[in-house]
């Protein structure tokens, strides 16, 4: 109560302001009235009636000034049980949901959906597929990672990519709309990418399917909701590209890559070593083309360096995040493709070379601080 009073303290002063208007103009009125009736003198009578409209000026000014801060202490108590009932509601929906994520671990992609459920505090069991024979996925005719399987009550549906499964999931929670139908709003469509190859995209993909109000309620305004989606793009465009150039950039580098990847993954014995010293190998090799595919610099770490600091930028000095006090989803996509570098070379050395520290450790914090 007492930080919303202060917080709030300029507008009472203002319905002070207001309210204490009409007593000050009297007072100037009875004072000329004082003067001339002092010209007898200057008895009792003449020391009360000037006496008297500041008592009453003061008093005025003491009333508005209380109904101010009572009114705006009211108005900010209210604010925060409307937050507090939006959460509520946004529990009760997400205990509605029982999610399946299908991943592989080390996978950006499948990095991002994980920072998206754990911020929002969306309980999710884990299958970690084995890259190799993805027999845990033989169900779906949709052959990559990430995967959720999403049961809310009777209906149990499918969500692929990793942008439709945290557009479809967020406009769910802000929407309330049935799941059913909201990843129909993302239909799968065929194309041919630049390599000839036959692939899978979605539409709208970066769009959340909100009413006027729910957008105007989330965002504040259009620029804001431009903006997460323009990043959320460039972290699947472009930042997601700068993984493997720079983390098997050399053959050490490799090697190390593939030894994170095998721990961390769903390997055999067998499969794991063959894995580890065959897969860094092809790794080391691929990771040229790669990088000649994108126009990479012959150094790539100073590609990574150059989109980590343009992404400091646009987040900018004045705000810990580009959703502002909390992260929003190009935060959120953004910190769950580096993520995957952590304990790697690559990520000790973007880190140290670059301003994006400060901002990765807000969102780390963020996601951990989300209430379970």
């Amino acid at each position: 109560m007492a930080h919303a009073v202060r917080a709030l303290w300029p507008l009472g002063r203002a319905l002070a302001w207001r309210l204490g208007d009409r007593p000050a103009l009297g007072l100037h009125a009875q004072s000329r009235a004082g003067f001339t009736g002092a010209a007898g003198g200057s008895g009792p009578a003449a020391t009360a009636r000037k006496g008297g409209p500041r008592l009453l000026g003061a008093a005025a000014l003491a009333l508005g000034g209380a109904l101010g801060l009572y009114h705006t202490a009211r108005w900010h108590l209210h604010v925060q049980d409307l937050r507090a009932e939006r959460s509520a509601t946004q529990l009760s929906l997400s205990s509605h949901l029982q999610l399946t994520l299908y991943q592989y671990k080390t996978c950006p992609f499948c990095s991002k959906v994980r920072a998206f459920l754990d911020f929002h505090a969306l309980p999710y069991q884990v299958v970690e597929v084995n890259p190799v024979r993805r027999a845990e996925i033989k169900f779906s005719s949709y052959r990559k990672v990430p995967i959720v399987m999403a049961q809310e009550g009777e209906s149990l549906q499918q969500l692929n990519d990793s942008s439709v499964i945290i557009s479809a999931l967020k406009t769910y929670l802000v929407s309330g709309q049935p799941l059913a139908d909201i990843i129909t709003y993302y239909p799968p469509m065929k194309a041919v990418n630049d390599q000839g190859k036959e692939v899978t995209e979605f539409c709208n993909k970066y769009w959340l399917m909100l009413d006027e109000k729910e957008a105007q309620r989330m965002y504040g305004g259009k620029e804001a909701r431009t903006e997460e989606m323009k990043w959320r793009q460039w972290a699947d465009d472009w930042l997601v590209h700068l993984i493997s150039p720079n983390v098997y950039r050399t053959p050490a580098e490799a090697l190390a890559s593939f030894d994170y990847i095998v721990k961390e993954g769903n390997f055999g014995t067998v499969e794991g070593a063959m894995a580890k010293y065959m897969g860094a190998a092809a790794m080391y090799f691929i990771s040229k083309r790669l990088k000649r595919r994108h126009h990479l610099r012959d150094d790539v770490r100073e590609d990574l360096y150059e989109a980590a600091n343009k992404w400091v930028a646009a987040v900018g000095k004045d705000r810990p995040f580009m959703g502002g006090q909390k992260p929003n989803l190009a935060d959120l996509a953004v910190y769950g493709v580096l993520r995957v570098m952590e304990g790697l070379e690559a990520f000790d050395d973007l880190m140290r070379h670059t301003h994006i520290q400060p901002w990765y450790l807000r969102v780390e914090k963020a996601i951990a601080e989300a209430p379970q």
